[in-house]
């Protein structure tokens, strides 16, 4: 079959998914802007008629410590609307802040259609513009909610991917499928793909849609480390202020990792670093040389604090973290300090704790690599994040900003403030 002939029928197949999805839904599917722009974007961001879409977002950590990347194909406009080029341009440059460390990229399949698809050799020339800085890095794509015009696409590209990025490419046919691979309601995913989700589920189970009621959540163990907040550990952990999980895999990686290169930029098993959360959560004892993989209790300690039902820094903290890009250079250090100093007294002993090592970490930066801005960029958002939905691309540079003065200016911006039974790494 020749490229025309599968070009016509991956069309038709488009078009078959789009009469589906509309006998399905018996709903409006036309593309409506103000539902998925990026209120806090700024106008002079390289890409804003692009990014305002967010059709590309980054959305949190993976179950094995990975940077996700989200790209919603039902925020894209019509194509007279969107520039298919410099969207290939942004997804560059928003991977390129990322592809040094493992990363993983969710793609949302619905929503594609005949009015917003990019053509054919647009496609061909953007998966050959990915060369191996990106694809190396990548360890997982997910393609959730496939359709048959997925599997033409596969046909036409197959000779031109290779045998190791095929095996990277997994198929999910829901959102269900998806949670078994990593934390979904971090990745704000698209009001549309949800409903389009429980239209599918309820199809192949012969009911109508219903809004199903979510269980109550079941109470933690009194040995839980993950998932709860520091007030219930201090509180099992007979009054001790820094949470375990976070003492032991800070004094294990002080003690054998300072100078490993690319310290907390690499992922683990996934298989590992459930088991060993699953041994923390029974309070039984946790061995990492029992591992031989320095990255698992750099993952753990990710995990962790991404898992705190509050964010460290807190919600309440969040828009003077966002402004610290409005601050004249020359006060932005002052500016951490005071709204570190405006913290409640166990989140700043459990911060200054964190921070210290970090500043350990970037102190050995000639062998690990990882300075104060790499630090940032893979602690920026364990550390912080909005109190609802995943936080945008353009909350990235103030986040990881903040962040890495907190790294880089330890000193300043904790050393005037001492807390009884505060302990440093």
């Amino acid at each position: 079959m020749s490229e025309i002939d599968f070009e016509e029928l991956a069309e038709i197949e488009l078009q078959k998914d789009e009469a589906a999805h509309a006998i399905m839904e018996e709903q409006k599917t036309t593309f409506t802007p103000t539902a998925s722009e990026d209120t806090k974007l700024s106008i002079h961001h390289p890409y804003y008629d692009v990014a305002r879409h967010g059709i590309v977002q980054l959305a949190g950590d993976d179950n094995s410590g990975r940077k996700v990347i989200t790209f919603s194909c039902c925020r894209m406009p019509p194509s007279h609307q969107l520039n298919h080029s410099r969207l290939l341009e942004y997804l560059k440059y928003t991977l390129d802040q990322y592809v040094e460390n493992d990363y993983t990229i969710v793609y949302f399949h619905y929503g594609l259609n005949s009015r917003n698809k990019p053509s054919l050799n647009w496609l061909q020339s953007a998966y050959k513009e990915f060369d191996r800085k990106y694809k190396k890095n990548l360890k997982a794509l997910y393609v959730v909610h496939p359709t048959n015009f997925i599997k033409i696409l596969w046909k036409i590209f197959k000779p031109l991917i290779s045998h190791k990025f095929g095996k990277k490419i997994t198929y999910l046919n829901s959102l269900s499928d998806l949670g078994e691979h990593l934390k979904y309601d971090q990745l704000n995913i698209p009001d549309d793909v949800i409903r389009h989700d429980d239209n599918l589920q309820c199809k192949q189970k012969g009911k109508p849609p219903s809004s199903a009621k979510i269980p109550p959540p079941r109470p933690p163990l009194p040995t839980q480390q993950f998932g709860v907040s520091l007030q219930y550990l201090k509180d099992k952990n007979k009054g001790q202020l820094l949470p375990p999980v976070l003492k032991q895999t800070v004094c294990y990686l002080k003690s054998k990792g300072l100078q490993v290169e690319g310290l907390f930029r690499r992922s683990a098993s996934i298989q590992t670093i459930k088991e060993v959360q699953k041994l923390y959560n029974q309070g039984k004892p946790v061995n990492f040389d029992d591992y031989g993989d320095i990255h698992v209790p750099a993952v753990i300690l990710k995990t962790f604090l991404r898992e705190l039902p509050q964010p460290l820094l807190t919600y309440e903290s969040y828009d003077q973290i966002l402004g610290i890009t409005s601050v004249e250079s020359s006060l932005r250090v002052m500016h951490c300090k005071q709204v570190i100093q405006g913290l409640p007294e166990h989140n700043y002993i459990v911060l200054k704790y964190l921070i210290c090592f970090l500043h350990m970490v970037s102190q050995e930066s000639i062998y690990n690599k990882m300075t104060g801005s790499n630090l940032a960029c893979v602690f920026g958002l364990n550390l912080i994040w909005p109190p609802e939905g995943a936080s945008s691309l353009s909350a990235l540079v103030p986040l990881n900003l903040f962040t890495e003065l907190l790294i880089d200016f330890y000193s300043k911006i904790f050393g005037s403030r001492t807390v009884p039974g505060e302990i440093l790494p």
